[in-house]
């Protein structure tokens, strides 16, 4: 009965935790607002009730903080989803959504809209392009190369694809206006909430549904992944073409949030880590549970972001902060059995 209890609490302890993290970020920042007057102005929106809220705590709950909750919580789940899927299916602890270069992909696309001075959306669907660009041609160098181990030739294609992409980015850093487009880009780079909006979140949302799918349909044949390709074979699975829709799902994930947030790093790195210490390897626990853990901490960390100091500290920083010091922690720790 006490394991059942512990068990049962586990998931929906986290999801508590995470509603009331949720209520909190809508009251705190440089201009608080009352709970009380939080919850009147989100049921008057939704139900069309009165309240007597003043119209400045009305326009930072829905215009300010309402976007950048539901940005904060979309962003982290979905970057942790993908960090699960890809450390599952490489097999390998370090793997994290980028590893693909699918961030750096997504970066220098929004650097060179930046540079051209594209319009948001421009610059939004020259990342998700440039994203997803990337996955596809270092999985074609890794398909080109045969004869060698798939998952390790797409791992140091990725890597290969990731400098040469940040080279590029460099480039047009140094070519840059550094009073003007300078700043924007080292700010995108470093990932920020600060301009999103409930449009440009509709716009994400069907990609990263679409890539969502097929990994809670297959969430059983993750576990399967986890074994090596002629085991999984002989257990009537077709790995290449799961890797292929693993890749796809993943990287049509991260490619759509990045392109709204930034590159936002160690969420997709640490978060199934310690979904993982929680709930085990089994991927139809360990997905969901990352899920929450990631929106849970990057809303944390978007709440410190633009409450700690009155400029706004991009959020790459402050995940670097706690990513690093639990990563090193993890290595000192010589935790094995992962998988």
């Amino acid at each position: 009965m006490t394991a059942l209890v512990r068990r049962l609490w586990g998931p929906w302890g986290l999801v508590l935790l995470l509603l009331l993290i949720v209520a909190v970020s809508f009251s705190v920042g440089q201009y608080p607002v009352a709970p009380g007057d939080v919850f009147d102005v989100l049921l008057s929106r939704v139900f069309g009730f009165e309240h007597d809220v003043t119209p400045a705590a009305e326009t930072v709950v829905l215009q300010v903080r309402l976007p950048r909750v539901v940005g904060a919580l979309l962003v982290g789940a979905t970057l942790a989803a993908a960090g699960a899927t890809y450390q599952g299916m490489f097999r390998n602890p370090l793997v994290s959504p980028d590893i693909l270069g699918v961030s750096s992909g997504a970066g220098l696309g929004a650097v060179l809209g930046i540079f051209l001075s594209l319009p948001v959306f421009g610059i939004q669907l020259l990342a998700f392009v440039c994203g997803l660009g990337t996955v596809f041609l270092v999985y074609g160098i890794a398909t080109v190369a045969r004869g060698h181990e798939p998952v390790l030739v797409l791992v140091l294609a990725g890597v290969v694809m990731g400098t040469l992409t940040g080279s590029m980015i460099s480039l047009l850093k140094i070519l840059a206006d550094p009073y003007d487009q300078l700043p924007a880009i080292t700010f995108w780079l470093l990932g920020s909430l600060a301009s999103v909006n409930l449009g440009d979140l509709a716009g994400v949302l069907p990609a990263v549904l679409l890539g969502l799918a097929p990994l809670y349909l297959l969430r059983w044949r993750m576990n399967l992944m986890s074994l090596d390709d002629e085991e999984a074979r002989a257990l009537g699975i077709d790995t290449t073409r799961l890797r292929i829709v693993f890749v796809g799902a993943a990287t049509l994930m991260t490619a759509a949030v990045v392109s709204v947030s930034g590159i936002v790093g160690w969420v997709g790195l640490i978060m199934p880590h310690i979904a993982r210490m929680l709930v085990g390897p089994n991927f139809s626990r360990l997905l969901p549970v990352a899920v929450v853990l990631g929106a849970g901490f990057l809303l944390v960390v978007d709440n410190l972001a633009r409450g700690l100091t009155e400029t706004e500290v991009p959020l790459g920083i402050l995940t670097a902060f706690v990513g690093a010091p639990f990563f090193l922690w993890l290595l000192a720790s010589g935790r094995r059995g992962w998988q």
